[in-house]
């Protein structure tokens, strides 16, 4: 490789701020590392982590308003990972269940998208959709109720 264009990449990492740069061409391998012991300090990023939202502490009437829809009857058809939920293929799509709809099982209820991967969710119960619990794109939990089937 060029001395030049190793040079020019040189000064590419160090002014973008990028931390590693690694390319190969015709069969070479160059990896370019940043030392971050610079006068600036590294960045460090905490972990995001999502966790569903919860309301703030009300007046005592409020458990009893948050026991009632826990309560729905039919079968509550729940998460089976932590994801972001969506109701249609894509965003210009038609859900693909509405309130009312029939549903017979191994049908496509939703798909959770976790780790950059789309799982389409199935019904394991026949019946009507009675309740969507969770909006479009909300970050949901593991065993997090997603519909109730009646």
């Amino acid at each position: 490789m060029d001395l030049r264009k190793l040079k020019k990449l040189i000064d590419l990492v160090e002014e973008s701020g990028i931390s590693e740069l690694e390319l190969t061409e015709d069969g070479e391998k160059v990896r370019i590392s940043r030392n971050f012991t610079s006068s600036a300090p590294a960045q460090h990023y905490a972990p995001i982590h999502y966790a569903p939202q919860q309301a703030t502490p009300a007046p005592a009437a409020a458990p009893a308003a948050e026991a009632a829809p826990v309560v729905e009857e039919g079968h509550a058809v729940k998460s089976p990972m932590v994801g972001t939920f969506y109701r249609a293929p894509s965003p210009d799509a038609k859900p693909f269940v509405e309130v009312g709809d029939a549903v017979a099982v191994g049908d496509t209820l939703c798909i959770i998208e976790a780790m950059k991967l789309l799982n389409e969710i199935e019904s394991d119960k026949a019946g009507v959709v009675k309740k969507i619990l969770v909006d479009n794109g909300q970050a949901i939990e593991y065993g997090e109720p997603l519909f109730i089937i009646g």
